[in-house]
């Protein structure tokens, strides 16, 4: 744990130089969650009754219970390690990857999120070029060329990034507007030193206070299906568990989000929302 002053957080868009650093990000933070759902599916009734079927039919063909068994969990788990990051590569979206170029904002002057925390010790964060990875230069090089149209940049939504000294310590990914007055978290990452600090709750608070301002009046946030403490997290910033925690019935708008469906139709989110 890393003792972090949120007074010096800067919350600012995502440039083009950032997207190898938060893609590694990423990859730290959602370590394991892919597996986790893979888990929360092998467990379900249904799916266990197929299992119970399949390994049936091998018991007749194949003379070993063990590879009777072992076999079609086997080859569900290959089947699902390969279809499941097209269907939850972004939780909360049906898009099956994140446009990160064209996300990225190009203008010189930063675009950033109001961090309360600055008013009330009155300091002044410290800002400086963004460390960079080994390499990512050429990449950058290579993504540059592609062409932006300004209605690519509406449709591949916002990333931003919390930073301080020039290291960038946690990111939230808002997708591209889809229902007019409507925001949607897909992605709330931190890094794994600077947990527990307050700084996943200052990103979604300053992201909700900028969308109140754009004319928002309700935020939704898709969460994996076995993270409990995603769970508790969101509950704690004023969120309510859409279809549990609600009786809204005559609300339209609640009906038309619903989670992210895998295997057999299970849910691979819950969705939480909370009006502005």
């Amino acid at each position: 744990m890393v003792r972090l002053e949120l007074d010096q957080v800067v919350m600012r868009r995502m440039k083009e130089e950032d997207i190898e650093i938060v893609k590694a990000l990423i990859k730290e933070g959602c370590e394991g969650t892919e597996n986790r759902l893979i888990l929360h599916i092998l467990t379900r009734p249904l799916c266990l009754f197929i299992l119970a079927v399949f390994s049936s039919i091998l018991r007749c063909l194949v003379h070993s219970f063990i590879l009777a068994l072992a076999i079609p969990v086997f080859l569900l788990i290959v089947f699902l390690k390969i279809t499941m990051p097209r269907s939850t590569g972004v939780l909360g979206s049906s898009r099956p990857y994140w446009d990160y170029v064209g996300s990225s904002y190009r203008e010189a002057q930063d675009d950033t999120l109001q961090n309360p925390y600055c008013r009330i010790s009155g300091k002044t964060p410290f800002t400086k070029k963004p460390k960079r990875r080994a390499g990512s230069k050429d990449k950058d090089k290579e993504t540059s060329t592609e062409k932006i149209t300004p209605e690519r940049e509406q449709a591949a939504g916002q990333v931003w990034v919390a930073e301080s000294e020039g290291d960038i310590l946690g990111c939230i990914f808002r997708e591209g507007e889809t229902r007019a007055g409507i925001s949607r978290i897909c992605r709330l990452v931190t890094g794994c030193w600077y947990r527990r600090e307050g700084l996943g709750r200052l990103l979604v608070q300053s992201l909700e206070q900028r969308e109140r301002e754009t004319g928002a009046y309700r935020v939704y946030a898709h969460v994996p299906y076995p993270s409990k403490v995603g769970e508790a997290f969101f509950r704690k910033l004023g969120y309510r568990h859409l279809g549990v925690e609600t009786s809204d019935e005559d609300d339209k708008e609640l009906k038309q989000e619903t989670p992210e469906r895998g295997f057999l139709g299970y849910p691979l989110t819950k969705v939480f929302y909370k009006d502005l």
